[in-house]
């Protein structure tokens, strides 16, 4: 019997609504609910294709995927509700043809399916390489689901990849992720931020100088394009780059070789380039400000991260990681958010992203009194507006707080937004007592009474 296709799974439900789809678009289907059955019907089958979860009792997904790559049987589709970098890259190393993130969409799954049967190559043996360790990148959501699928995806190739995304959203972790990912992994990560740099020493930054090149040029110095040979250059704000040197860096990677500063000797590199930007980089180059010849060589693989907005249901995840680890770097006792705590932090829109959020965890692990963060800790963000009316999350405030049994309220809620306020006109005032309380509709004394008040508690 051969040419079926293959469910390996311990969730009869799984395999069960699976195999109906598959059924009903015309293909004939065998279950296993473990990796144990199916290595048992490998001695009388073959799969045309096979479908396996990661983990289950007994051996795991991976180990039969090596397995039926060292045999030349497939192709194989991994399965799993544990989606990061590392399981995602690990199954596309030991040769899966597609990832399925679970829940998936059953139309999806079918679709891949016949992806898979249409485009039958053939298998090449499992790698050795050992899996990388657990990375920075964390997330469940959707978005976040499909940024890993594509880390895990392009990692072992040697293409340029382009990571684009808002400010604070992670792009050199993703950067990271994909050198960790790759044969390159046991050679230099090096990173450097074009946008940090001034533009006339950025040039010697990147491909390094000879002795007398400059003044204060005093020996030899290697560029980070000779540091990062044989590995990985994360080249991060490209969208800043002069457009003088984004002729001559064209022209390294076009053909691999350079000079450094001052110098005659032609240098070669071997180095794969993971550009990053939170710009538009076809509107820049529509504004003269970036050659298209080099976004194409740079955009050849593009991975988009999504702002943290756009993926709300990571946020619980990732505050109380960040909350661990500061506590764990900082050698601080261990603190945990409630419930209405984490509800008030996920409804902000955390302009600054991922890196905005840390902060915050990191000033409550220092500052939060208790073992436990409510959202009073939260101060005056906690009444912060995500979208809509202020007075819509002031709302969620005061049920969240009211279901915790919290007491007074009202007198928090006041002299959270009394402070805002003041502090909003102060602001906007240059610190003109006078102004403020004119903005604000107060009297001087009563601006100067409540400043004074919230100075005294604070002590």
């Amino acid at each position: 019997m051969t040419g079926d296709i293959w469910i390996v799974d311990d969730d009869r439900g799984v395999r069960f609504v699976l195999a109906e789809a598959l059924r009903d678009a015309g293909l004939v289907v065998r279950e296993f609910g473990d990796v144990a059955g199916a290595r048992k019907a490998l001695h009388e089958a073959r799969p045309a294709l096979l479908l396996t979860d990661v983990r289950m009792p007994g051996e795991d997904g991976l180990a039969l995927l090596g397995e039926l790559q060292a045999r030349a049987i497939g192709p194989v589709i991994v399965m799993s509700a544990y989606t990061d970098v590392a399981t995602t890259a690990a199954a596309y190393r030991a040769g899966a043809v597609d990832y399925l993130a679970k829940p998936f969409d059953l139309d999806q799954a079918v679709a891949a399916v016949q992806r898979a049967l249409a485009s039958v190559a053939t298998p090449t043996p499992a790698s050795s390489q050992p899996i990388a360790p657990n990375h920075a990148l964390l997330g469940e959501s959707a978005p976040m689901r499909e940024v890993f699928r594509l880390i895990g995806r392009v990692a072992a190739s040697d293409l340029n990849v382009l990571v684009t995304g808002e400010t604070g959203t992670g792009k050199e972790l993703v950067a990271r992720a994909l050198h960790e990912e790759s044969a390159r992994r046991d050679k230099p990560f090096v990173a450097l931020n074009t946008a940090a740099i001034p533009s006339e020493l950025l040039e010697s930054e990147l491909f390094g100088h000879e002795a007398g090149a400059f003044t204060g040029a005093t020996r030899r110095v290697a560029g980070r394009f000779e540091q990062a040979d044989g590995g990985t250059l994360f080249l991060d704000e490209i969208g800043d780059m002069p457009l003088g040197l984004q002729t001559r860096l064209l022209r390294v990677l076009a053909g691999g070789e350079f000079y450094r500063v001052g110098g005659r000797e032609l240098i070669r590199g071997n180095v794969r380039i993971v550009a990053a930007t939170h710009q538009d980089l076809a509107a820049r180059v529509t504004a003269g400000q970036f050659r298209a010849d080099l976004m194409h060589r740079l955009d050849v693989v593009r991975i988009e991260l999504p702002p943290l907005r756009a993926r709300r249901d990571d946020i619980p995840l990732l505050a109380q990681n960040f909350l661990a680890s500061t506590a764990h770097d900082l050698k601080l006792p261990p603190k945990r958010f409630s419930r209405a705590a984490l509800k008030l932090i996920a409804q902000r829109d955390f302009p600054g992203n991922v890196r905005e959020l840390e902060n915050l965890c990191r000033r409550l692990a220092v500052i939060a009194p208790g073992a436990e963060i409510l959202p009073a800790d939260l101060g005056a963000s906690a009444i912060a507006p995500a979208s809509g009316e202020w007075t819509d999350a002031l709302r969620e405030w005061a049920v969240a707080a009211l279901a915790q049994g919290e007491s007074d309220i009202h007198a928090r809620a006041r002299e959270a937004l009394d402070q805002t306020l003041l502090q909003a006109a102060l602001q906007a005032s240059a610190g003109h007592r006078q102004h403020a309380a004119n903005a604000l509709g107060v009297g001087r004394n009563t601006l100067t009474r409540k400043l004074g008040a919230s100075r005294t508690r604070r002590r």
